[in-house]
């Protein structure tokens, strides 16, 4: 039982010792320390995060300013926006491994797309949304605006009536990152299933190709959005998967320095949380020691790998990060005590 108020991040503190659970309070406890001294952290959203209801500990993570830009996959954009317009229409399969390939072949029939255990409603999700969006595209080229393309969803998503509402608003990360104005990119958005309708509409001369801004733009809207995020004690980088959605930013601070040729600080911190092992030049991204090298980070970096599964991971982290915001003496004094106890026990 608590005795502070506190139950998560005791529970971490407790008994998360060694291996990947010592990493994740590790980096618990450094996210916390670089929150609580004035630094902002960058994360980056790869996999099927929004499928898998992240926007419950995300979304108040926002809100209480524990997130302060984001790089997130055209496909985690859209699904957030999906599990807001059409939750109750989702399904769900527990038994998921053991489907065949007719399964799945009836759950094409049904207009569902599975994403692992759970699945999309193609009429109640993608059709429903794109009644909304087109629309924006079509004006948006009739008037010859040009905007990124989250802004397209961050416009979106709060103009909703409540009535075409089936998920709850506090889960929506989309939602509080709109509502907040956080700075964001979402590089490869052409991948995604709204990149594909878009493209489709380009095609047939509906709209403007042009009214989307390129991810080169992106860059260079990056490269003014790192330099205010790292005054003072400077940004961290909270990345899920890996990919482009983490390639992509991490990358801002050697081309600033190199490419710009202008000072900038290097990224405050580093965790990544994958349940595929980093390896050189693998799909889940280098190890952390690879990115001094690139100059993306330096050996003084609180630097943190969590081999383990984020659906699993984050929202203990984030629910716990949550408490110290609520209570920050009360965690203070946690970590401080657990600090302790580890000098204790490190080898000599």
């Amino acid at each position: 039982m608590a005795k502070t108020g506190l139950p998560i991040l005791e529970f971490i503190t407790r008994n998360y010792r060694n291996f990947n659970s010592r990493a994740t309070r590790d980096a618990l406890f450094a996210y916390w320390e670089h929150i609580r001294s004035g630094g902002r952290m960058y994360w980056t959203l790869a996999g099927a995060m929004s499928s898998a209801q992240l926007g419950i500990s995300l979304a108040p993570a926002i809100r209480a300013g524990l997130i302060h830009g984001i790089s997130s996959t055209g496909a985690n954009l859209e699904e957030s926006l999906f599990r807001l317009v059409a939750h109750d229409h989702y399904k769900d399969f527990a038994d998921y491994r053991y489907l065949t390939k007719q399964d799945d072949t009836r759950i094409l029939a049904q207009r569902m797309r599975r994403v692992t255990d759970t699945s999309i409603p193609e009429d109640e999700a993608f059709r429903a949304v794109e009644k909304i969006l087109v629309p924006m595209w079509q004006r948006a080229t009739e008037q010859g605006e040009r905007r990124f393309w989250h802004e397209y969803f961050y416009e979106l998503v709060q103009k909703l009536p409540k009535r075409h509402l089936q998920g709850d608003p506090k889960d929506c990360w989309l939602l509080a990152a709109a509502q907040a104005k956080l700075p964001m990119v979402v590089p490869g958005h052409e991948d995604s299933t709204f990149g594909n309708i878009f493209a489709s509409h380009v095609k047939f001369g509906e709209c403007g190709a042009s009214i989307v801004k390129s991810g080169i733009e992106y860059m260079t809207q990056l490269y003014d959005d790192y330099k205010v995020l790292s005054k003072g004690k400077g940004v961290g980088f909270f990345q899920i998967g890996g990919g482009i959605a983490g390639d992509f930013p991490i990358c801002v601070v050697p081309s600033i320095k190199y490419d710009l040729e202008q000072p900038v600080k290097p990224w405050a911190y580093f965790c990544q949380v994958s349940d595929s092992t980093t390896s050189y030049g693998s799909y889940s991204g280098a190890t952390p020691n690879e990115k001094i090298t690139w100059d993306k980070l330096t050996e003084t970096t609180p630097m943190f790998v969590i081999e383990s599964d984020a659906t699993i991971v984050v929202p203990l982290l984030l629910t716990a990060l949550l408490e110290c915001v609520a209570a920050p003496k009360a965690a203070d004094k946690i970590i401080a005590a657990s600090k302790q106890q580890q000098r204790r026990t490190r080898a000599r």
